[in-house]
């Protein structure tokens, strides 16, 4: 309760916060709207399988790169940059589904272009966050903005799908997307004016210095993964997470709007599901709160057990004929997702030195986003060869699959939680 009330005081956290909001709200649009509007462009899941790739693939490579970038020019610096190319590329999109002259060539490259900005953004958002807060603050501080994502993953879909059902989806033709392009052009707003908050933020006094002079790119990418390789438990816990990515976040991005565009009610259906699953994990987050470091043995039992039940719900989601049926499964997901998130994320940020945070979370990232395009992409084609719930029984079946194996063969089940962090000196430092 202390530290929710010094966060609460605290200024930079309170811009932080109020910036987050505004933007992740906005992310919830375009990530409705920019795959909706590629299946309603093309009518073939295998090219919205290619579509992921296209963005997911050079972003995961990107990634590694933007890791080092943001140790060595702050997270600050990168952020603010990436916001203001994020707003250009909206507004751009905005503006071609609004005058009706969206194709799917320059829908993709400006998907490409909000793709490789976010192999910057992700990075120096996930560092952000230990330069502007104190570190005994950093658990809470993670709990307070990662359950603010989550009721923009509530409220975003709900709105985005109103303002589909109002404007429309484009499901009969680009002259009724006038929903999705005020989607984009409402993300593009949001970046602006987080823009704004951002620049509010005065990071804490630097760590003791380092090298004099910093390191090259490459040579900085090489020893961040040089320490992530060193370390056994480190790198395993990367390549597990790679993994369930691989099999959740590949089809999920495929199968679940096939799903609401063949059973459901369109688009509405789509941000309705998607709602659902970001009130589950609201939930799970409040629960994982309340329970604070309480798990199933340690934090590894605990990631593996959640992990395999997810695989069990996310099998029948293929059964699903109506919305309801959805909405309860995808819950029931986020709650135990949103349970675990808060730990893994505070557990990276507390085990890898300061100085590597943005080159860590890089590779993290690279890891969790390398695999899940090319999966999309497999998903896609399969998704021409195999009914949905064939699609959604194999991919849960294979997570609950990969839970046990990693619970067998691999050192995921020794995990345990950080130790508590030293408090650093809340010193504003100039920019």
């Amino acid at each position: 309760m202390n530290d929710q009330a010094a966060l609460r005081r605290d200024p930079n956290f309170t811009w932080l916060m109020s910036g987050g909001l505004v933007s992740a709200l906005g992310d919830q649009f375009t990530l409705i709207a920019l795959p909706w509007l590629v299946l309603q462009l093309t009518r073939d899941p295998l090219a919205l399988g290619l579509m992921v790739a296209l963005m997911g693939i050079p972003r995961a490579i990107l990634i590694l790169f933007g890791g080092a970038v943001v140790d060595r020019y702050s997270p600050k610096r990168v952020l603010m940059l990436s916001k203001h190319v994020n707003t250009v590329l909206l507004a751009v999109l905005a503006a071609l589904v609004l005058s009706g002259q969206a194709t799917l060539l320059p829908v993709a490259l400006l998907a490409l272009g909000l793709s490789l900005a976010s192999a910057f953004s992700i990075p120096a958002g996930t560092a952000m966050l230990p330069h502007a807060v104190p570190a005994g603050m950093l658990a809470a501080a993670n709990g307070a903005m990662m359950a603010m994502r989550q009721l923009t993953m509530l409220a975003g879909p709900l709105l985005a799908g109103l303002l589909f059902a109002l404007g429309g989806d484009g499901s009969a033709g680009l002259q009724d997307a006038r929903g999705l392009g005020l989607a984009f052009a409402f993300d593009a707003l949001t970046y602006v004016l987080s823009a704004w908050t951002l620049s509010r933020v005065r990071p804490l006094a630097a760590a003791p210095a380092g090298p004099a002079a910093p390191e090259p790119v490459l040579r900085a990418v090489g020893a961040g993964l040089a320490t992530v390789w060193r370390d056994r438990q480190l790198r395993t816990a990367f390549l597990y997470w790679g993994l369930c990515a691989c099999v959740v976040g590949g089809v999920m991005q495929v199968a679940l709007p096939l799903l609401a565009s063949e059973r459901l009610h369109g688009a509405s259906g789509l941000a309705l599901m998607m709602g659902a699953h970001g009130t589950g994990a609201l939930a799970g987050m409040a629960l994982s709160a309340t329970l604070g470091r309480r798990r199933v043995v340690n934090l590894g039992i605990t990631l593996l057990l959640v992990d395999g039940l997810v695989g069990l719900l996310l099998a029948p989601l293929g059964l699903v004929t109506h919305g309801w049926q959805g909405v309860l499964l995808l819950a029931a997901i986020g709650v135990l997702g949103g349970f675990v998130q808060v730990a893994v994320f505070t557990w990276i940020q507390q085990s890898v030195p300061q100085a590597m945070l943005g080159r860590m979370m890089g590779i993290f990232m690279f890891v969790f986003m390398g695999l899940a395009p090319l999966a999309a992409a497999a998903a896609g084609w399969l998704a021409t060869l195999l009914s949905l719930k064939a699609l959604f029984a194999a991919a849960g079946l294979s997570l609950t699959a990969a839970a046990l194996l990693a619970w067998l063969f691999t050192p995921m089940s020794s995990l345990a939680d950080a130790a508590l962090p030293q408090a650093r000196d809340p010193v504003p430092r100039p920019e």
